[in-house]
Formats: C-alpha cells, structure tokens, sequence
C-alpha cells in the first residue's frame, strides 16, 4: 500500500479550485492536470506501507488529538524546480501543530519527519518533462482568485494507486480532530 495522510478540502474551495484550473489551461500547455477528486492538502508522505506498518499507524493516528483546523488558501504559484503548479495553504499555528502530532505519531511505526520545512499546499498541475517555462502561467495567475476559508473537522489516511492517467486516491481510515 501507497500512504499519506492528509486533509480533505471543502467543496466550496474544490470549485473554486475547479474554476481557477479551467481559467488557466491551455491546449498544448504541456502539463497533467490532476483532477478534483485528488486535491487535499498533504500532512505526511508515507510511502510504501505493509500490512504491520499500516496497521501501527492506524492505531497511532487513531491517538491524535489536535483542534480543529482553520485552512485559509492563500493564492496559486508554483514549485518552478519540481515543475508543478500549486495553490499555497496557510500555514496556522493549528495546522503546524496537526502536521507536527502526526508525524509524531507515525514515528514509533517507523516513518521519518521530513527535515525540509512543511510548505502546505494543493497540487493542481505537474509538468510533463524537465525544464517547464511557468512564465505564461505565471501571466494568467497575476490577479489571484480569493478562496473561501473552511475548518476541517477530520484528517483522513489515503491510499494511493498510480496509474497512466496519474494517482487515483482511496480514503482507508477517517480520524476527528477536537472542535475546540
């Protein structure tokens, strides 16, 4: 199994996502969109996971406790040396500290933090080769769209499957974050 964990987005914002997406393709833009249904805001990269693993971090997520968290999206941009267009996510000191329980959590089930610094974000569209000139894009996204804010109320373990068309994401477990 493929994991990660994550947060799901509000509707309100996937349609807001869906129409800034539509507004800056382009046939020819040499990039793979990923689709709504993918979009959530990354916690923790997991990776390859066995039977035992998933199991212990089931049980150690499950021993979360962590506020609500408020997700303001703050604008579209790209990760330019990755080649991939993204919308940033504010980083609140509520989604630090999910990002920080959960990583401590998967911990004893022997998964690393990563040592660069949590940038939180959305994936909206990956560059199909090396070297992709954003400057165009960059063009179109010089007014930035407003995104309504949203509280999640849960994080969820996601399975992950590659395919030809890109990953397709599967919800395995749902875990509730405290609404105080």
């Amino acid at each position: 199994m493929r994991l990660f964990v994550g947060i799901p987005l509000a509707v309100a914002v996937t349609d807001e996502l869906r129409a800034s997406s539509a507004r800056l393709r382009s046939a020819g833009d040499s990039l793979r969109w990923t689709v709504p249904e993918s979009w959530h805001i990354t916690l923790q990269f997991l990776g390859n996971t066995g039977r035992e693993s998933y199991e212990c971090v089931v049980a150690q997520l499950r021993g979360v406790r962590s506020p609500s968290v408020s997700v303001c999206l703050e604008g579209l941009s790209c990760f330019e040396r990755a080649g991939i267009l993204i919308a940033r996510v504010m980083l609140t000191p509520e989604l630090l500290l999910l990002q920080e329980r959960v990583t401590a959590a998967t911990q004893p089930c022997g998964f690393t933090p990563e040592a660069r610094p949590y940038q939180p974000h959305i994936t909206l569209a990956r560059s199909k080769g090396h070297g992709h000139d954003f400057s165009g894009l960059k063009a179109k996204i010089r007014h930035q769209p407003t995104f309504t804010r949203f509280v999640s109320q849960e994080f969820l373990l996601y399975e992950s499957f590659l395919g030809g068309g890109g990953s397709r994401y599967e919800v395995r477990e749902r875990f509730p974050l405290d609404g105080h």
